[in-house]
């Protein structure tokens, strides 16, 4: 197994890595407090290539696969968690556009967003049901030359800052299940759409809240893959999420190691440095071991990907391992830096609230390990949670 990077793939990680650090990097708390993605920020990302670089070149992506895509979200996961949602979700829904919308419309949508021009989020989640995501009941029933949508979207990062999303809503009867639902490509400016947000305790500059369709009228042309199938085969590229949601956390959990590592050399106790301290650096170098091994398997998980491999499993692995770890890591380091890490000044705090909802958003902890089980014994790992009669 090769490990090693291409000069392109270190190149891009070191370009992702100093525009992290020069430009993203000091507006971390600033963003923070403002409540907004910064779409300046945003446009010079998109000017260098950082967002959807794993996209065709025909739709302004580098083609450069996954695991460059990868590089660059775990990069600017490391100067601010919520900037790092743009590369994540320039490649998710690019290649969900790329791959199921009409060609017009995804040379429209995908090269603006992966200029950095627009944002375009997730509209899955609903009140009723946040694991259950196939339980579905936003409607969007034929009109016309379109649908019209009506319901609530709920938990949607970007809710009032993205300028367009894709929505899962139901086509059929709710008897069909997953087979009734239907993805659309939802222009946010439209009429009948209201947008609400929830005063989240991070990620602030993201945002998170709820969504209401009100006769929201949609063009055919809109439609993504066939009526019916949306969730079913849209829903199957949503492993790649799943990964660069690891190397996200493991970015912020890497800048707070790295930065208690230094401190524990600069401060003194007793007269000596405290790294003098096994009490000091053993959680620090367990911390180190855990990052090292997250980051492997995202990568690994990445790799096989782009090799058209299967990686439902890995990638669920990813999604529950990489942020318990980054949130347990980043705790750590804000107890390495004592009473000075619990205020506001250092970083550590803004890190471990952002990284906290990434154990919950694209899949909880437990619903990865079921799917994981699934992957390893098939469906009656989780027949009794679909059906406790059975």
């Amino acid at each position: 197994m090769d490990f090693a990077l291409s000069d392109e793939q270190e190149a891009v990680r070191e370009t992702a890595r100093r525009f992290s650090q020069d430009r993203i990097a000091p507006g971390f708390k600033e963003r923070d407090g403002s409540g907004k993605v910064d779409r300046a920020l945003v446009a010079e990302m998109g000017s260098l290539g950082l967002i959807g670089a794993d996209l065709p070149e025909a739709f302004g992506g580098s083609d450069a696969g996954c695991v460059t895509a990868g590089l660059i979200t775990e990069q600017v996961g490391a100067a601010d968690l919520s900037m790092s949602y743009v590369p994540m979700l320039g490649s998710l829904m690019g290649r969900v556009m790329v791959n199921n919308a009409l060609p017009d419309v995804a040379e429209d949508w995908v090269g603006r967003m992966v200029r950095g021009e627009v944002l375009i989020g997730l509209g899955l989640t609903e009140p009723r049901g946040g694991s259950d995501a196939a339980n579905v009941i936003v409607k969007a029933e034929k009109s016309g030359n379109g649908y019209v949508i009506n319901g609530e979207k709920a938990s949607m990062s970007l809710s009032d800052q993205a300028d367009a999303i894709v929505l899962f809503a139901r086509t059929g009867d709710v008897d069909d299940g997953a087979r009734g639902v239907s993805a659309f490509l939802v222009p946010m400016d439209e009429d009948g759409i209201t947008k609400t947000r929830y005063d989240d305790m991070g990620e602030h500059s993201i945002g998170r809240g709820s969504v209401f369709f009100d006769n929201v009228r949609v063009l055919a042309s809109h439609l993504l893959d066939e009526e019916g199938m949306g969730f079913v085969r849209i829903m199957q590229g949503f492993d790649y999420s799943r990964a660069l949601i690891g190397l996200q956390c493991i970015g912020a959990a890497q800048a707070s190691l790295d930065e208690a590592w230094a401190y524990s050399t600069e401060r003194e106790a007793f007269d000596r440095p405290i790294a003098q301290f096994q009490g000091v650096t053993f959680p620090l170098a367990e911390a180190e071991t855990l990052l090292t091994a997250a980051r492997l398997l995202c990568y690994h998980t990445l790799d096989l990907r782009d090799r058209d491999k299967p990686h439902t499993a890995e990638a669920a692995m990813c999604k529950w391992f990489a942020p318990k770890s980054a949130v347990d890591i980043i705790h750590q380091c804000l107890l390495t830096h004592g009473h000075f890490g619990y205020t506001r000044d250092l970083p550590h705090e803004q890190r471990l609230r952002d990284v906290i909802g990434l154990e919950i958003g694209d899949g909880t902890a437990q619903i990865m390990k079921m799917i994981i089980a699934r992957e390893k014994i098939g469906r009656v790992a989780v027949q009794y949670a679909a059906d406790p009669k059975s």
